[in-house]
């Protein structure tokens, strides 16, 4: 019987209103940096899990660039960027607080400190959680076991005692199936297919009408 239900933040509560691809583009135009395109930012973005900001990731990217770009300043317009287009899919927010009458509600994303605290902030969403893990305040990130381990105990439950719900295969699926608990993928229109190892699979646009349902189904299990 599930004690806790703990939630990816990026795609799986809250979308941009634009795409990445353009709120990176905003970010290097305000910076006036390089071009960067969104599959190398995603790929300091993972050798960086554990940082206070982004500026390591841009540091990163502008290594080897010719540039005398500011690796900071590209930081922060990349997170007031972010900062200005976010917001929660529908009724999620009313999901958690009904989910939290019945069961510990947590959050543990993958990312700098300081840009998924903003994002909280920005969301309203400081309070909504039991409690709430950003990687760069832990010791390793989604998919490590540990990430996983540290949310549960933050939560007082055992992970064989969580359901996680998320929309990446490797750091949301595979990590918190490896770490005990069950875990519930969340469908993108242009993501990876339903996987065997989710218990259940649900549509972006449906995560606040279908996983309470689905958490409630598991107590009859």
């Amino acid at each position: 019987m599930p004690e806790a239900v703990v939630f990816d933040l990026d795609y799986t509560l809250a979308v941009p209103t634009r795409d990445r691809e353009t709120v990176l583009q905003e970010a290097v135009d305000a910076a006036d940096a390089p071009a960067l395109t969104r599959e190398e930012y995603l790929a300091a973005h993972r050798r960086n899990l554990t940082r206070e900001t982004r500026e390591p990731i841009f540091a990163d990217l502008l290594a080897d660039q010719d540039t005398d770009t500011d690796p900071a300043e590209l930081a922060t317009a990349y997170r007031e960027t972010i900062a200005s287009v976010i917001e929660p899919l529908p009724g999620v927010e009313a999901m958690l607080a009904d989910l939290k009458r019945d069961y510990r509600v947590g959050l543990l994303t993958n990312g700098p400190v300081r840009a998924q605290r903003d994002k909280l902030e920005t969301l309203g969403w400081t309070e909504s959680f039991d409690a709430a893990l950003v990687t760069g305040e832990l010791e390793a990130g989604k998919p490590d076991p540990r990430a996983f381990e540290a949310i549960a105990d933050a939560l007082g439950v055992d992970p064989t005692a969580t359901v996680y719900v998320g929309d990446e295969l490797e750091a949301d699926i595979v990590g918190a199936t490896e770490a005990g608990m069950d875990a519930i993928q969340v469908l993108l229109e242009d993501g990876p297919g339903p996987d065997s190892r989710a218990i259940a699979h649900v549509e972006q646009g449906s995560v606040a009408s279908t996983v309470p349902d689905l958490i409630t189904s598991l107590e009859r299990l």
